[in-house]
Parts: C-alpha cells; sequence; structure tokens
C-alpha cells in the first residue's frame, strides 16, 4: 500500500494490486476513506467523510493531480 502523499490528516495511497482498475487514489483519515477515479477525477466511494471533507480533498487532489497520477503510471510501470 503505497502512500503517495500526506497533508494535514489526510493519507493518500492505492493498493498495489489494483493496476487492473483505472488510475485512482484512496483518502483515509482515521477511520473514514474514499476512492476517487484520477481520469476524469470523480468520487468512486465514501466511506465515512461529511462534505465538507470531501471538498477539502477534492481540492488537494486537483492540486496534487500530476503528482497522483505520476505516482501511479510509475508504481504500475506505465507510460501515459
Amino acid at each position: 500500500m503505497p502512500v503517495v502523499l500526506r497533508v494535514g490528516r489526510f493519507r493518500f495511497f492505492f493498493f498495489s494490486n489494483e493496476n487492473e482498475e483505472p488510475p485512482h487514489i484512496h483518502v483515509r483519515a482515521g477511520s473514514d476513506e474514499a476512492k476517487y477515479w484520477l481520469d476524469p477525477m470523480e468520487l468512486a466511494g465514501n466511506y465515512g467523510f461529511n462534505g465538507r471533507e470531501l471538498t477539502q480533498i477534492e481540492e488537494l487532489i486537483r492540486f496534487y493531480h500530476t503528482e497522483l497520477l505520476e505516482a501511479w503510471h510509475e508504481h504500475f510501470h506505465e507510460s501515459d
């Protein structure tokens, strides 16, 4: 489970066995977790975050979008 980014209480990561899915990122803080597709960016699932937190997460994903996609492709040895 490579952790790609930590911002405040949010930890952004993906699972190494998920290379059959499109690029995405999981976000966890405490017991809350969400999953976002990266291209195009879209919420795939939310397990506990409230609306305000999801807005914060989405802003962070937009800000770090390039780095998150690069980390995905690098980990799974894909080219853009």
